[in-house]
């Protein structure tokens, strides 16, 4: 068997999972979801959620891929010792297939509003209008689409060190500056601090079982488990390295991000007399108008698309990856013409999504678009059966001997994270999908 390819360090390894997690869920939905459900209640329980709930099928992950060294579909079936469990790769990489065909639809809307801002087209615009006007247009949306899919192909064909480890080591740092100047700006805006006391201030009226259904929904899939991404990116990860220390690392950048995402915008929208309830419009049609109303607006709302593009990347290079691993396997000769075949045939899949909003917004699938559908088929039910099914792969039919062997950590350590991939894990992706199927009867 060929040497699999390998990230060239930890910390290239820790900001490429990092990049995969903290994409829109971090910085699109993180925020409204916050702003809807009460704030400060809704970080503490997402925290909670994401440690308790999120953190361990992160590992589990890790552990797939890391004993198989292979893409997702050959781990298990290696694993599996001639168990049909391989089907949960599959489900993970067309999971992956569709995300990224509508995702890619939102990185181009994203492109749409950096154009803009570059040439100064957003300060006289009614905001609402505008962006309803982008999502309607045939020819912007798809050109959108391209050129984002162009940039994705352009990182996953020069493979794992030269392309995504490369871009990450670039990208994910820069987000982090970038959020970071945006929070100071945010923070210095008279009448912010309403902004910080409505996040890290609780209001305990708003500790209801739907905010915390609402929370672990957003823990669970802030981190992108569920689509084989980790058990890919875990697979070139060297055996000398210690999973349970990237796991950890992996999921406090991600809380971080999320945290800084709320410190960007939280506090803009209170000094400016905006609704923090606003929805998904919130970064498309909020805080461009904020920016308009403080001194070099402009310049902070390029930053803000630019830090919005870089962080759609990471997670659509995770999505085409795993696409890619199991087509080529370890053919490395392949994947320049795997990424573009890929990468062309989900551009092709998305085009309905992408004109959902205008030319087919007729067409109703299930009560919705057929980007809503596309997002429902893939969030709702493959991620989280995806994580279920995961879950009790590792917790029950690898042995303890086996994944203690791989994790490496102190025995009570070992313990309690098997308990709860065992047990939790499940009950809790269990709930998530009872509920929601009650809600939808009721």
């Amino acid at each position: 068997m060929k040497q699999r390819d390998q990230w060239s360090s930890k910390i290239g390894f820790v900001l490429a999972a990092a990049g995969s997690a903290i994409g829109l869920g971090a910085i699109w939905k993180f925020p409204y979801m916050t702003g809807t459900n009460g704030g400060s209640v809704f970080l503490l329980l997402f925290i909670i959620c994401t440690i308790a709930i999120g953190l361990p099928i992160l590992l589990a992950e890790f552990v797939i891929g890391r004993m198989g060294q292979a893409d997702a579909v050959t781990s298990l079936k290696r694993l599996a010792q001639g168990r049909n469990w391989q089907f949960i790769g599959w489900m993970g990489l067309t999971a992956s297939f569709i995300i990224l065909s509508f995702y890619s639809v939102v990185g181009g809307w994203i492109l749409s509003y950096l154009a803009r801002s570059l040439i100064f087209k957003l300060d006289t615009v009614n905001h609402g209008e505008l962006f309803n006007s982008i999502i309607a247009s045939p020819v912007e949306v798809l050109l959108g689409q391209a050129v984002f899919m162009l940039l994705t192909v352009w990182i996953v064909q020069s493979g794992v060190q030269s392309g995504i480890e490369r871009a990450s080591r670039w990208m994910m740092p820069l987000l982090f500056i970038f959020f970071i100047i945006l929070a100071i700006r945010s923070l210095t805006l008279e009448g912010a601090m309403d902004g910080v006391r409505f996040l890290f201030v609780p209001d305990w009226s708003y500790l209801t079982g739907s905010t915390v259904l609402v929370a672990l929904g957003q823990a669970f899939f802030s981190l992108s488990v569920g689509v084989t991404a980790m058990m890919t990116y875990a697979s070139y990860l060297p055996k000398e390295e210690r999973l349970g220390q990237s796991a950890v690392n992996v999921s406090i950048l991600n809380i971080v991000i999320s945290v800084l995402a709320g410190l960007v915008i939280f506090p803009a929208v209170f000094a400016l007399g905006q609704s923090p309830e606003e929805g998904p419009g919130l970064i498309f049609v909020i805080l461009p108008a904020i920016f308009n109303q403080i001194p070099f607006g402009n310049v902070f709302m390029i930053i803000f698309f630019v830090l919005m593009l870089f962080a759609t990347l990471t997670s659509s290079i995770a999505m085409l990856e795993i696409v890619v691993s199991t087509g080529i396997r370890e053919k490395r000769n392949r994947r320049k013409l795997a990424a573009w075949v890929f990468g062309l045939l989900i551009f092709i899949v998305g085009i309905p999504s992408a004109l959902s909003f205008g030319i087919l917004s007729d067409v109703n699938l299930f009560g919705g678009t057929i980007f809503d559908f596309a997002d429902t088929i893939t969030s709702r039910i493959m991620m989280p059966l995806g994580a279920l099914l995961t879950s009790i792969f590792v917790g029950f039919v690898l042995t303890k001997k086996q994944t203690d062997e791989e994790l490496r950590m102190h025995p009570v350590m070992n313990a309690l994270w098997r308990f709860l991939v065992r047990f939790v894990v499940p009950i809790a992706i269990i709930f998530i999908f009872a509920t929601w199927i009650f809600e939808l009867r009721g």
